[in-house]
């Protein structure tokens, strides 16, 4: 598992080039085209090169959500073609609890005043460090190449289907106002599989705030069982008496 003292993460400093901005998607070809060196992107000092500048980090969804699916329909498939999905499924989980675990590296993937070389050393030095795949390493080097790294999570997200669906499962994202045990998740996987027909993968966080219960989403259907959802049902139900 990660800690934020097995690299260390840069500090935020000001931008040495100009201005980007997250619209400029033409990078997106270029993993299924080959595997162009991170420098070759990065802009010169004169300002002149792709890309240049900082990325706008407040881009609406639906513009970072297509950048997402491009880098991770193109990961997939390269993995695929390599017959590495397996490499690829460790490296997503790895990933999504460095994640989970590492504040000063969501804080570095996100910021928008860290340079692309400042981003680069980091992630491949991050990379390097949790042994993942020559295929993610350089899909992170070019991500941060280009001033991508902001929709890492992204991307993993839709790996994880991806690689789900190739296999015949489906991934149920689980929020629990508590830990499940194993024998909780399992009962979970086995109730949901015998509603969908599949086997379902769980991934599991923890809001302390639903108080109790769960909100299970499974594609585009909603289960919310929480005590605060129905607490709140409850008060509306005692508003409309009133």
């Amino acid at each position: 598992m990660l800690s934020p003292n097995m690299v260390n993460l840069p500090r935020p400093t000001r931008l040495r080039h100009g201005v980007a901005s997250a619209r400029d998607a033409r990078d997106m070809g270029v993993l299924a085209s080959g595997w162009p060196t991170p420098d070759a992107t990065v802009p010169k000092p004169d300002g002149s090169g792709q890309d240049n500048g900082r990325v706008d980090v407040s881009e609406p969804a639906s513009i970072t959500s297509g950048v997402a699916v491009r880098y991770s329909t193109a990961v997939f498939d390269l993995a695929k073609e390599e017959k590495a999905l397996a490499a690829l499924e460790s490296d997503v989980g790895a990933l999504e609890a460095a994640l989970g675990e590492s504040k000063p590296l969501r804080d570095m993937i996100a910021s928008p005043v860290l340079s692309r070389e400042d981003q680069g050393n980091a992630i491949t030095a991050l990379a390097q460090k949790m042994g993942l795949s020559v295929l993610m390493q350089h899909t992170l080097a070019l991500m941060a190449s280009k001033r991508r790294l902001f929709v890492l999570g992204q991307v993993l997200s839709d790996l994880r289907a991806r690689i789900a669906a190739e296999k015949g499962e489906v991934t149920a994202e689980v929020t629990a106002a508590a830990p499940l045990s194993a024998e909780q998740a399992a009962k979970l996987a086995e109730t949901l599989k015998a509603r969908v027909g599949k086997d379902v993968i769980l991934k599991t966080t923890v809001d302390e705030a639903l108080i109790g219960g769960l909100v299970v989403k499974l594609g585009s259907t909603m289960i919310d069982t929480s005590i605060r959802s129905k607490l709140a049902a409850l008060q509306n139900a005692m508003k409309e008496v009133g």
